[in-house]
């Protein structure tokens, strides 16, 4: 297999919603839009990779999950607290080195916010 190109679909209950939410609370920048109007598709960038906000759901999205690095975690946490977004867990260090906070978005997707801290093995160079 000779992948190309890859994104996450993402089918929200209320595309509108999850859309604006990606778009101006979490700040993501749109890649493209497509579709009628009525019911238009919204892609974003999402570091390295893409996220597709498109159709409709009407049942949950178990056992996904978005992993999205920051520079600074404690900011994100004040800016998207002052938001009104559900923060399942604050920030803190995690046991293997990590900085994570959980948040959600209007449909209940987990959203890891991530900070790698300088000395953490991520930023060494392995070679």
């Amino acid at each position: 297999m000779d992948i190309l190109s890859s994104r996450i679909l993402l089918r929200p209950s209320d595309a509108r919603r999850s859309q604006a939410f990606y778009r101006d609370v979490l700040g993501l920048a749109v890649y493209r839009e497509f579709g009628p109007e009525e019911h238009p598709g919204v892609v974003f960038f999402l570091g390295n990779g893409l996220l597709e906000v498109s159709g409709r759901s009407t049942g949950s999205p178990t056992g996904l999950a978005l992993w999205l690095q920051v520079r600074d975690v404690a900011a994100e946490h004040h800016r998207l607290a002052a938001a009104h977004v559900t923060i399942g867990q604050p920030p803190r260090l995690e046991p293997w080195g990590l900085v994570e906070m959980w948040i959600e978005d209007p449909d209940g997707v987990r959203i890891a916010v991530v900070e790698v801290p300088d000395d953490h093995p991520l930023r060494r160079d392995q070679r």
